[in-house]
């Protein structure tokens, strides 16, 4: 299988994150301006450094056709490459694996890949396609309602214990605790009974199953591995594998809403590693609801399907664990920053590897997976899987 990542001649250099507010009343020019600055900082570089942009188009900036150009020009970009992506949370995973092309081809040579999105402060996205006609006037009420059908469509194959997610849920809240740039109003302790006894959203999906949408941004510089090293960069982050899947079983018009389409590009991208799910030493999975992490868990091959419930529950996810998981506290007990949210795992991912993660650093770790999701479709599962799988250098 072709993997033109396999040889680690594209590195992370650096990455950046703002803190994640609910309502900060910023622009999400102001907040990418933030991590951009934090980014350039952390590498010691300037913007005539930067030669490349890859981004995604979030909901606080939806339907303006030159978003891409005025954020180079917010932030004082003059770009030879620039990528705008519209696969939502899989969106900036689909970013690195494009700005690599892009640098490999000779388009460009330092991409800054920034994430950066304010829906509490402002949205003016318009998702139509079949929802104003199917969706919408059944009364789902957005991706809550939508996770609750699925995890019904769940139970109905296998058995679900809610204390695994749980737990799952304690543990990302643990990780939230010990990270500055998460939310402050989720930054407090959570028991399991906690997570049990929190109102139900949409039968059986409770509250503390999914996301606080919030305002925020991420960055990482991108470049060959050549260059870091001329450059005298001691710390290197490889992406090694990379697969996407979009529309998954679309052929399929009454597919089981449990199928993902991590079934096809988890395996896909360990084989391209030359790895099996025993090399991981994290997991960092897109977590908008705790089912998706468990569905993620079965499809991609850390368990069997059926069995995410007894995984988590006999699996150590600290830090300090066989298989730690979000260890910043993921985008449910971080906050969601929008769309930016895509790459919030990510950059903890990368944070990792460098060993900067400070109270909640994974003891040593060479690999780490970090997948992505992106949109809800009517009566099949997410739109865009993504999974890419990073390498210490």
């Amino acid at each position: 299988m072709k993997n033109s990542l396999i040889n680690k001649d594209i590195a992370i250099i650096a990455y950046s994150e703002t803190k994640i507010v609910r309502r900060s009343g910023r622009s999400t020019y102001d907040i990418a301006a933030e991590a951009t600055a934090k980014v350039l900082e952390y590498a010691g570089l300037g913007t005539q450094d930067i030669d490349g942009m890859a981004t995604v188009l979030p909901s606080s900036e939806a339907g303006n056709n030159f978003y891409s150009n005025y954020l180079g020009d917010h932030l004082g970009l003059t770009t030879t490459w620039t990528q705008t992506t519209d696969l939502g949370g899989a969106a900036m995973l689909a970013n690195v694996a494009r700005a690599a092309s892009a640098i490999q081809s000779g388009y460009c040579e330092m991409v800054l890949s920034i994430a950066a999105a304010a829906p509490t402060t402002r949205r003016v996205d318009d998702q139509r396609s079949y929802r104003s006609e199917f969706r919408n006037p059944t009364g789902i009420q957005g991706p809550p309602g939508a996770f609750g059908l699925l995890m019904h469509r769940y139970m109905h194959h296998y058995e679900l214990n809610f204390e695994a997610l749980g737990k799952l849920a304690v543990v990302q809240r643990n990780g939230a605790i010990v990270n500055e740039n998460a939310v402050e109003g989720l930054r407090k302790p959570l028991t399991v009974e906690d997570y049990l006894n929190a109102r139900m959203v949409s039968t059986p999906l409770r509250l503390l199953d999914s996301v606080m949408p919030c305002d925020g941004g991420n960055a990482i510089l991108i470049t060959t591995t050549d260059r870091a090293k001329k450059m005298g960069i001691k710390k290197l982050a490889h992406p090694i594998s990379y697969s996407e899947i979009v529309n998954f079983n679309i052929r399929d018009q009454a597919p089981d809403i449990t199928e993902t389409g991590f079934s096809v590009v988890g395996p896909q991208a360990l084989e391209k590693a030359t790895m099996s799910t025993e090399d991981i030493d994290m997991f960092h999975p897109y977590d908008d609801f705790l089912i998706a992490e468990m569905l993620q868990l079965e499809q991609i091959g850390f368990c069997g399907r059926g069995e995410g419930s007894n995984f988590l529950m006999a699996t150590d996810l600290s830090p300090n664990g066989k298989l730690p998981m979000n260890t910043g506290g993921g985008q449910i007990s971080a906050g969601q920053p929008g769309l930016a949210g895509g790459q919030l795992n990510l950059v903890e991912a990368v944070r990792q590897l460098f060993n900067e993660a400070t109270d909640r650093q994974v003891p040593n770790p060479n690999t780490a997976m970090v997948t992505g999701i992106g949109t809800i479709p009517y009566v099949r599962n997410w739109g865009n899987s993504a999974v890419l799988i990073l390498e210490r250098g």
